[in-house]
């Protein structure tokens, strides 16, 4: 009797155990993942963690938490645990999944979150700072750049985020987010600028330019400044100023990529 009571305990102790390991959001888990396209399988919630590599379009997952409004812990068919963009550009979800509660009554993403994911963005974006400019870059390399190549570069190094190939692909993505202003004062550091064509510098633009075509592609980094890259002549990839410039007659809408 006494060996069957022992045995017992033991086994409530070693239950007891284990659910305790079991974190919130594992426990909460009931949501199954699609991957969409092709996705970096990351062992940490960040773009400089190491990647495990590749998880393929069709390929589901199990969601085990979403840890902010970038990331998902997931585990892959092969048991694997690890974590992948929010994006539904990557993945699709079988029905919501709220971020974990923290101790104040709120969630873990915070405007924090999207400060530190915007100023990785410039530091990915500045480390191109010289780069040649050449039309109609390959994209599958970092030599030279056109301005969209750059913008590109830059959100997939900065945040793992691939972007639309060329300026006015980029100008859409962005209005399908819905955080546009015609304002660039409005605008916040690591998003994107779009502008209409080069007239000169005494050139004449239009005051309305809501029907002129995108042509350029910058990106705001804060204190009435842009990262870009617009010719070979102006030395590739380099900081401009703004306000009072021909940048601030052609600017048409700005606003975030990031969803």
């Amino acid at each position: 009797m006494k060996r069957q009571i022992t045995t017992l305990l033991l086994a409530t102790t070693i239950a007891l155990s284990f659910n305790a390991a079991i974190t919130p959001g594992q426990a909460q888990a009931a949501s199954t993942g699609s991957i969409v396209s092709s996705v970096n399988f990351r062992s940490q919630p960040n773009v400089n963690s190491t990647s495990y590599g590749y998880l393929k379009a069709g390929e589901k997952v199990s969601i085990l938490n979403k840890v902010n409004d970038y990331w998902y812990q997931v585990r892959d068919s092969s048991g694997r645990v690890g974590y992948v963009s929010t994006s539904s550009k990557y993945i699709t979800t079988s029905g919501s999944v709220s971020a974990p509660s923290n101790s104040s009554g709120g969630t873990s993403s915070s405007a924090g979150d999207s400060t530190a994911l915007r100023n990785k963005i410039i530091s990915a974006g500045k480390k191109y700072l010289g780069t040649p400019y050449e039309y109609g870059s390959d994209r599958s390399n970092t030599k030279t750049f056109d301005c969209s190549d750059f913008v590109r570069q830059a959100f997939k190094d900065g945040a793992g985020i691939t972007l639309p190939g060329d300026s006015r692909g980029q100008a859409s993505y962005v209005k399908s987010i819905g955080k546009t202003t015609t304002n660039w004062r409005d605008l916040k550091p690591g998003d994107l600028m779009f502008f209409m064509e080069y007239r000169g510098v005494g050139g004449t633009y239009p005051s309305n330019k809501s029907n002129q075509t995108v042509t350029h592609v910058a990106m705001y980094i804060g204190n009435g400044q842009i990262l870009s890259t617009y010719s070979k002549q102006s030395g590739g990839v380099r900081i401009d100023s703004i306000a009072g410039t021909h940048w601030e007659k052609r600017f048409i809408f700005g606003g975030s990529a990031l969803k």
